[in-house]
């Protein structure tokens, strides 16, 4: 549809929608979500806290993990305020620019995730198979250096996007299939030419989510080398486990997206309820699980918990 001038008809609201097929179950859902957020949120906080109180997590590899827990606080807060909304206060529109604004947001920290766990791939190489050198490769400066990269790269790489969905037409109805904003969700609701929305958002993905993995994948192919190398198994056993909560992060987030892009690939006839629960998996599960797999395999960070209960008790 367009207006009398001929310029793009975008609507004042959209509307979002909670879990197909699960109306009658918002009640339920709207404690699953908010259990969710308040263990992501206090998981989170609690790993900032700790790297910045105890001296003995002012290590590289743990200001990679704060960079984390502060991101996964960035994809929890984009979220917060329309799947509240919706499922707890059954409020279901959200104006149009603050979409724009919330899918950019979505977007730049789940793909911010992705380098952050670059990041700390490279962390664990230096780590196992250059260990002497490890406090002169990754000093403060360097870190701070590669987080600000990090931030730079996917700002400037997602900036486009609002300006590409804003210059669109929006005839195809207002209904979004999710409780947030996302860009596939928006061109399904887009008229005019969206092959460029599309060619676009397929290069951002090749460049953050596919550079990203093959280097991590990469980084740990030369990690088991050096691994294998070890004489002693005892030896070979303590490098792998440091690198157990990294991999456990990577599986958390790239698993999730895998599956979205396969059902998206090759089951394009699931019912909505699947692609919208998948969706909900990839932006709720990395967040709420990062920060239990580091307190539950980190030596370091269980000890920090300890001793800030004892603390608290004494």
């Amino acid at each position: 549809m367009l207006s009398f001038n001929d310029t793009p008809f975008h609507p004042a609201t959209l509307q979002l929608t909670g879990i197909p097929g699960m109306q009658t179950g918002h009640a339920w859902v709207a404690l699953a979500f908010c259990i969710l957020y308040l263990i992501s949120i206090i998981g989170n906080l609690s790993i900032l806290t700790l790297v910045i109180r105890e001296p003995a997590l002012h290590q590289p590899m743990y200001y990679f993990l704060s960079m984390l827990s502060l991101n996964d606080l960035g994809v929890s807060f984009s979220t917060l305020p329309t799947v509240l909304a919706t499922f707890c206060f059954n409020y279901h529109h959200v104006g149009f620019d603050a979409c724009l604004v919330q899918m950019f947001f979505i977007h730049t920290f789940s793909f911010m995730e992705s380098g952050i766990l670059l990041a700390m791939s490279f962390d664990r190489f230096v780590a196992i198979c250059d260990p002497l050198r490890y406090a002169t490769v990754l000093t403060n400066s360097r870190i701070l250096a590669m987080g600000l990269g990090i931030l730079a790269k996917s700002f400037i790489t997602l900036f486009p996007f609002p300006f590409l969905v804003k210059r669109l037409p929006f005839c195809k109805g207002r209904i979004l299939h999710h409780s947030y904003c996302l860009h596939p969700d928006l061109m399904k609701v887009a008229c005019g030419d969206i092959h460029v929305n599309n060619i676009y958002g397929l290069f951002v993905v090749i460049f953050t989510y596919g550079i990203d993995s093959v280097f991590i994948l990469l980084s740990y192919a030369l990690i088991l080398r050096a691994v294998l190398a070890i004489a002693s198994q005892e030896q070979r056993l303590k490098a792998l486990n440091t690198c157990m909560s990294h991999i456990c992060a990577v599986l958390a987030f790239y698993v999730p997206i895998i599956a979205v892009s396969m059902i998206h690939r090759f089951w394009k006839s699931a019912p909505s309820v699947v692609h919208v629960m998948m969706s909900n998996v990839y932006l709720f599960v990395p967040p709420v699980l990062n920060p239990i797999i580091y307190s539950v395999k980190t030596k370091e960070i269980r000890r920090g918990i300890f001793k800030v209960l004892y603390k608290s008790q004494s």
